[in-house]
């Protein structure tokens, strides 16, 4: 008998403890083994009790899931899963959480209402499961200082060209964010090269997102709109809830198309569209994630004339996505994470026609 996931739960309120706990012990699978009502408490339990993951809220007294999540990855490396509000500060400050080392989280709404969503639990149960088997190895990576914003004049130190020498398609999903935060980052800002850039997230948390990596950045991120033109130096972030596609003038359409592989928005619809626009000025990246989205859009762009890079097992929080691209023979690099940026770089200044009009 498969031995069962042991869950401590993290919260301020004895009353979402409750209800967290009663909808986590409809699964026989996983085990509730303790609680804590803050921070402090939450470092204690996470030692004495070495649960398997824990469940984090975000605003609790004494010491908040933020600073919480941060010395557990450092103290006592321990998946934890963040329970989030659907707000803007909430989305902020998950998004914090998950650059320092929470490798996952959900919206708590559905745990705490008197009614509850059966069919959303369903998908934190899982979460549960997938965080627990994350290697705790890989966990010591994760925790980092909080990075460095730039002023606007820093933005804009390099001069950037108008001609987008080449698109890059790149797609994540669990542990993305922390990912993303050591990529985007990394890249100049005359970079000569548009990005199409889809984390699996739910609508409101891709906002965040992009803004948070436009702060720390040279390139301009931004959430996509419709109507966006892919331009040298900037990233467009698909939004939660919408697939990302360039129609045939070079402008960004979204859409509330069927989920692929169970997600909207799909890495696979984005590099599909890529590759029909841009052919083989196209670099795919897939890094972490969960499942196999971005392995079709890889093989399209490979059909296309264009190239994929991978991040290697030995850095993802999840090696899935990856892991099926490399399996289905679509990538041509597989690296590990700190590389990434580097090796993007390079692929750009190679010699390659104009992305614009192929």
């Amino acid at each position: 008998m498969a031995e069962k996931t042991k869950v401590l739960i993290v919260d301020d309120s004895a009353f979402a403890r409750f209800s967290i706990a009663k909808r986590l012990r409809t699964d026989p699978g996983i085990e509730v083994i303790g609680h804590a009502s803050d921070g402090i408490e939450a470092i204690e339990q996470t030692k004495s009790l070495q649960p398997d993951v824990v469940t984090m809220d975000v605003t609790m007294p004494r010491m908040d899931g933020i600073e919480a999540v941060e010395r557990i990855m450092v103290e006592c490396p321990t998946p934890i899963v963040m329970l989030s509000a659907l707000t803007g500060e909430g989305a902020e400050v998950t998004i914090k959480a998950l650059e320092l080392g929470a490798v996952d989280f959900f919206l708590k709404n559905s745990l705490v209402s008197p009614v509850g969503d059966g069919d959303n639990v369903g998908e934190l149960l899982e979460k549960l499961k997938q965080a627990a088997r994350i290697d705790r190895s890989q966990l010591n990576s994760l925790a980092q200082k909080p990075s460095k914003y730039l002023s606007p004049e820093l933005k804009w130190q390099k001069k950037r060209s108008s001609d987008l020498h080449q698109v890059i398609a790149l797609g994540s999903s669990t542990g993305g964010p922390r990912a993303l935060n050591q990529v985007i980052p990394m890249l100049p800002g005359d970079l000569p090269a548009g990005i199409l850039m889809v984390q699996h997230m739910p609508v409101g948390f891709t906002k965040s997102l992009a803004e948070r990596l436009n702060n720390i950045s040279e390139l301009d991120v931004k959430e996509a709109e419709n109507g966006d033109v892919l331009s040298p130096g900037v990233v467009l972030v698909a939004p939660g809830g919408s697939h990302m596609i360039v129609d045939t003038n070079g402008r960004i359409v979204l859409n509330q198309g069927p989920q692929e592989c169970g997600l909207r928005p799909a890495v696979n619809v984005t590099m599909e569209s890529a590759a029909k626009m841009y052919g083989d000025s196209v670099l795919g990246v897939v890094l972490t994630g969960m499942g196999s989205d971005g392995t079709r859009g890889a093989g399209l762009i490979k059909q296309a004339g264009g190239e994929v890079i991978v991040e290697h097992e030995s850095t993802c929080v999840v090696y899935g996505m990856p892991k099926s691209v490399v399996e289905a023979g679509h990538a041509d690099d597989i690296l590990p994470l700190e590389k990434i940026a580097t090796e993007i770089v390079a692929r750009c200044q190679t010699e390659h026609k104009s992305a614009v009009g192929v």
